[in-house]
């Protein structure tokens, strides 16, 4: 059961991610990147991030990207948050699939052209 304060504490990270990727979206050539959600650890020290990613052929390049860089993104949303959070929680990012799973359950339940046709 999430607490209060850490579902506060999650949606400020969310916002703030958000912000932050949204800046870097001209230095990834078109690639957008979107927080999802975000999921904190009940002593507060980390923070998951799920994050969807359009087009989603370059996902799982983008995520290993994030990842290595998580140091300088934590620090940029240390300086975002610092009137707000004593500590910055350590940042873990996560593919958020769901979209994609979402279309592949569409595209099964959608009936195909050549049945239409007889």
């Amino acid at each position: 059961m999430e607490s209060t304060r850490q579902a506060k504490i999650a949606r400020l990270i969310q916002k703030e991610l958000s912000e932050i990727f949204r800046q870097q979206t001209a230095k990834t050539h078109g690639t957008l990147v979107s927080v999802s959600a975000v999921r904190v650890s009940p002593d507060l020290s980390i923070a998951r991030a799920y994050l969807s990613v359009f087009p989603s052929g370059k996902a799982q390049e983008m995520i290993e990207s994030i990842n290595r860089s998580a140091k300088t993104i934590r620090y940029e949303l240390a300086q975002k948050v610092r009137y707000q959070l004593r500590k910055t929680p350590e940042l873990a990012f996560y593919l958020d699939d769901s979209l994609d799973y979402i279309e592949k359950i569409d595209n099964l339940l959608k009936p195909s052209d050549a049945s239409n046709d007889e």
